[in-house]
């Protein structure tokens, strides 16, 4: 029997000795903490705090998350930011698909120390994008883009249907994004699997045109589909995250950067 997807937040302390690290992580478009909450187990276990909202609309009912608005979502991650900020020496953001767009948005408002993205969304390729707007006025919903994974039986637990009007928010949320993009200084490491049916090349293109004042690397998944973190790549994503973390705070330590004089 199958076991019901786990919507509820994810929290968890600082470990360990030395500075204390946090990774503010955001889950995807229709989906929930369940698709990335052992990825948040990872980074907990590795001594890091880490905060893992469920979003607004998330977790729910389609018909709810109809009824919100992309800055409801963005002002949700960036609260669990601001917790973590107040608690630790240094703060990454992290995040699958939208919630990758997410985390860029807390990297160009606020003073990150590194971001790790899981095939993030900037550009809806559907030709009916522009027209949702419009659209949601006579089209509540769409099929679900949910369980885009390569390993079989695995569920995310996502909605069944897409509702348009929520689809319009994103897209408004994914423009602005590109526009911030120039703002983020801070590394940014990318997971990006080979075949995703859900967030086309486009959204790469985008990330690597805007990201033009913060270095960038991407690392190719090849047994995985877009909710990777579900996927048979899941543990090469889990621990880069952690080589990455280390490798940035090296580096910051090694020429004595700290979130703070870079806030200063």
């Amino acid at each position: 029997m199958t076991s019901l997807p786990d919507h509820s937040p994810f929290s968890s302390p600082a470990a360990g000795e030395g500075a204390r690290v946090g990774v503010v992580l955001s889950h995807g478009f229709t989906g929930s903490p369940h698709g990335l909450r052992t990825w948040a187990h990872a980074l907990a276990d590795a001594g890091y705090a880490v905060r893992m909202p469920l979003l607004p609309g998330h977790g729910t009912s389609w018909q709810e998350l109809a009824r919100t608005r992309w800055t409801q979502w963005h002002s949700a991650l960036d609260d669990a930011y601001l917790e973590l900020d107040a608690q630790c020496d240094h703060v990454f953001a992290a995040g699958l698909s939208m919630g990758g767009a997410l985390a860029l948005r807390i990297a160009a408002t606020r003073p990150v120390t590194g971001v790790i993205l899981v095939n993030p969304g900037l550009v809806i390729d559907d030709p009916r994008a522009p027209l949702a707007g419009l659209l949601k006025l006579v089209l509540k919903s769409t099929p679900a883009i949910a369980n885009d994974i390569l390993k079989p039986g695995v569920d995310e637990g996502a909605y069944p249907r897409t509702p348009v009007a929520a689809a319009h928010e994103l897209n408004k949320m994914f423009k602005d994004t590109i526009r911030l993009l120039p703002r983020v200084t801070a590394p940014v490491r990318v997971f990006r699997s080979t075949v995703d049916h859900v967030v086309s090349d486009s959204s790469i293109v985008a990330l690597r045109r805007g990201l033009v004042n913060a270095p960038l690397t991407l690392t190719a998944l090849e047994n995985s589909y877009h909710v990777a973190t579900l996927d048979n790549d899941a543990e090469e994503i889990f621990q880069g995250s952690v080589d990455f973390i280390r490798a940035v705070l090296a580096e910051a330590a090694a020429t004595g950067v700290t979130e703070g004089a870079a806030r200063d």
